[in-house]
């Protein structure tokens, strides 16, 4: 009866266990169904991050439920009862080597599979746009606790008269590769662009050219991506995208406004 007791109780824990890979495995094949996954990809480069993030995700879960498959295993294998004497042992050197050299070549794999899109989104900024780090669309600032883009005047000059302004809402033409400057004024923030696979810390004291193209006509979420202050879960807005002429419409008729003086005419 005993035997019997203790044979339950190592089966109840075993399946404890075995919970653990089973629900967190099936709650990544249902997020998505329960939209708490990634939302749809709207930018030109964000398929190339899509294939990053599942490559990873692919070595972390076969990782993952080798691991859990051992411990499983293991648990119940050695946790029943036995009067034998323990085996001291002061290690296994090839053993060793294999899952040292397992994680090396991984890391590489991964290293290399990402130097390209790195330097696609980081480094080297469209040279077939309009805009580039010289001659950004606009530059975008973070604070405490909002976001805000500036656009030039007419003559591309970020200290002109007729700068357009914008808290929160930042405005951009679809299929075109937007250059933007970003800064801090304050502390460290994060700005992450979901749809768009666009993250990127701005940080006081530099000044980080980047860039993105959206491909399809929307408003999307912008969000601070860094805790930033006890105001950080306000620092929200949306990014815009516009056909190419509403764009221009809406970016004349902002300048247009700032010499209107309140009125209609």
């Amino acid at each position: 009866m005993q035997a019997l007791k203790h044979f339950l109780l190592r089966a109840f824990f075993t399946l404890l266990f075995l919970a653990v890979p089973v629900l967190g495995v099936w709650t990544f094949v249902k997020a998505p169904a329960w939209h708490v996954w990634f939302p749809e990809n709207v930018s030109s480069y964000g398929g190339e991050i899509d294939r990053l993030f599942w490559l990873i995700t692919y070595m972390v879960t076969v990782v993952f439920l080798i691991t859990e498959g051992l411990l499983i295993y293991f648990f119940f294998r050695y946790s029943r009862r036995d009067s034998s004497r323990a085996l001291y042992t002061h290690g296994h050197h090839t053993l060793e080597m294999v899952w040292t050299a397992i994680p090396a070549i991984l890391l590489l794999v991964v290293a290399f599979s990402q130097m390209g899109t790195w330097a696609k989104i980081k480094i080297d900024l469209p040279e077939d746009s309009p805009y580039s780090a010289a001659h950004p669309m606009m530059e975008v600032y973070g604070s405490q606790f909002d976001w805000r883009a500036r656009y030039p005047d007419r003559e591309g000059n970020f200290q002109g008269e007729d700068v357009i302004e914008t808290p929160y809402d930042i405005y951009v033409p679809v299929d075109t590769k937007v250059v933007f400057l970003l800064r801090s004024r304050d502390v460290l923030h994060s700005f992450f662009v979901p749809a768009f696979r666009l993250k990127q810390d701005a940080v006081p004291g530099m000044e980080i050219p980047m860039w993105f193209e959206a491909t399809k006509v929307g408003d999307y979420d912008l969000v601070c991506a860094e805790l930033c202050g006890w105001g950080h879960y306000k620092m929200a807005g949306k990014v815009h995208v516009l056909p190419g002429e509403d764009y221009e419409a809406w970016l004349e008729g902002q300048r247009n406004a700032l010499y209107s003086n309140g009125s209609e005419d």
